[in-house]
This record gives structure tokens, sequence and C-alpha cells, in this order.
């Protein structure tokens, strides 16, 4: 059987979240969510819909984000 996480990269995304956390439910079996320094409820929103989070130090490097994302997803 196939299963699809939904990953993402954020900070400071709280106007934006709910939304996306409500679109990935409905598609993904697992919402993955790497935040890198948010100051903002964005956290507390990923956690209270039961995202899967993880914290990466920003070091200007997506592809580095995106792969420690990636590599979180079973």
């Amino acid at each position: 059987m196939i299963r699809i996480s939904a990953c993402v990269i954020v900070k400071n995304e709280e106007k934006n979240m709910v939304r996306w956390l409500d679109c990935m439910a409905q598609l993904a079996d697992e919402i993955i969510v790497v935040d890198t320094g948010s100051t903002d409820a964005t956290v507390k929103i990923a956690e209270a819909a039961g995202a899967r989070m993880f914290f990466f130090t920003w070091c200007d490097d997506f592809a580095a984000a995106k792969n420690f994302a990636l590599e979180q997803a079973t």
C-alpha cells in the first residue's frame, strides 16, 4: 500500500498553518512540520493538529532543511 507523507518547512506561518494542516489531513497519512525558528504560534498550532514536529536550525540552506524534513518521513 502506498502511504503519503506531507512535509513542510516553516517559520512564523501561524496565519497559514490551520488551512494547510486541514488540507493535508485529507490527503496524507502523516504530516511532518519542520520549524526553523518560529516566534509565533506556528508550533502550537501544528502540535495541536497532531503533526509530527521537528526542529531545524536555519543555516541559509533550503536544501538542507528540506532534506532533513524528508528524512523524517516514514
